[in-house]
């Protein structure tokens, strides 16, 4: 299965707007933004347990990294509610449910095979530092090695915000919304850029909080290969 497996191409797409698809454990369902791959894939995904629902236990051979968009998403290392970042590297293992039900966006089989690196960050507990560089912004580091640079930015309402990026960048609303080539992105929108540029956001009258990954995309395979 391939989806939006070009990566020199921009894509853009609106979670309400993507049809769930179950998966093949009950009670958990997936909205696919993109995909090289089948059931083992690098893939970049929103998915949704239903209440009671779990997978059964895995390792992860290319890594696993999410952000918990609602709920309490759980496993065997503990409760994580809505606002962590996780990083499950390469080797990992975990049996991954809910108890309440939950929303994530995970990305898979997309870590350097060598990390063995495990993040694990509530950002309801940490704040964020201003770029002076960029008036408005407010950044709070989530990961960053040789490969990728991962980071929550809050953006003021109204703010004009500019972007660059090398090597690739991916951008997820976690609230609010805001305005890129005349394109509107809103609460679990996804925005993925390729190599190297420049662009505006213009953010709307509620301000935005987006999960932002630049560099990665130099670094792109499906499983195995």
């Amino acid at each position: 299965m391939e989806i939006n497996a070009d990566f020199s191409k921009r894509v853009a797409m609106h979670a309400d707007q993507i049809p769930w698809i179950e998966s093949p454990t009950a009670g958990v369902s997936r909205r696919m933004l993109d995909r090289i791959g089948d059931e083992v894939a690098r893939a970049t995904t929103i998915v949704r347990y239903a209440p009671d629902s779990r997978f059964p236990a895995h390792v992860h051979g290319g890594g696993e990294e999410f952000v918990v968009l609602d709920g309490v998403f759980q496993d065997e290392h503990g409760d994580f509610p809505a606002g962590s970042y996780v990083r499950n590297p390469p080797t990992s293992r975990h049996t991954p449910g809910s108890a309440e039900g939950c929303t994530i966006m995970v990305k898979l089989w997309q870590f350097d095979p060598a990390d063995r690196t495990h993040v694990v960050i509530d950002t309801n507990r940490i704040g964020s530092v201003a770029d002076a560089a960029r008036p408005g912004v407010a950044v709070t580091p989530l990961f960053r090695d040789a490969r990728e640079d991962v980071r929550l930015e809050r953006w003021d309402a109204g703010a004009a915000v500019d972007l660059a990026w090398q090597g690739g960048a991916e951008l997820f609303v976690l609230d609010g919304g805001f305005t890129q080539e005349g394109e509107r992105f809103r609460r679990h929108s996804w925005l993925r850029l390729p190599g190297d540029g420049k662009t505006v956001a213009d953010v709307g009258p509620e301000g935005a909080v987006v999960w932002i990954k630049t560099g990665h995309l130099r670094f792109v395979a499906a499983p195995g290969a």
